[in-house]
């Protein structure tokens, strides 16, 4: 079975988000995206950030994952975006099976 892995990344706008989210799924880099949105909190170059923001959890399979990172840091515009690879160490065959099918390189 091909090995699933979700990868989360964070954007600051809503509009970023979709454009990201459906690039992935036109170039089957991903199979869905989902997006959620969140309130982050951290320090960014010595100051407080507490920010509204949108995380895609983008399901896809791990040997896509170099072109997924890639894809997201030329649409991303943030100067150093959140870009984590999680594997899927569990999960729904029929789903994990249909991933795999969404996601296979085009020829």
């Amino acid at each position: 079975m091909t090995e699933g892995l979700i990868v989360l990344v964070t954007v600051g706008e809503r509009s970023e988000a979709d454009n990201i989210a459906r690039v992935l799924v036109e170039e089957k880099l991903a199979a869905c995206v989902g997006i959620v949105p969140i309130e982050s909190v951290y320090m960014w170059e010595g100051e407080w950030e507490n920010q509204v923001e949108f995380q895609l959890v983008i399901k896809t399979v791990k040997s896509r994952y170099p072109e997924v990172e890639a894809k997201v840091r030329e649409l991303h515009t943030y100067e150093v975006p959140e870009i984590l690879g999680l594997p899927v160490v569990a999960g729904s065959a029929p789903y994990l099976n249909w991933v795999a099918q969404q996601t296979q390189a085009i020829a």
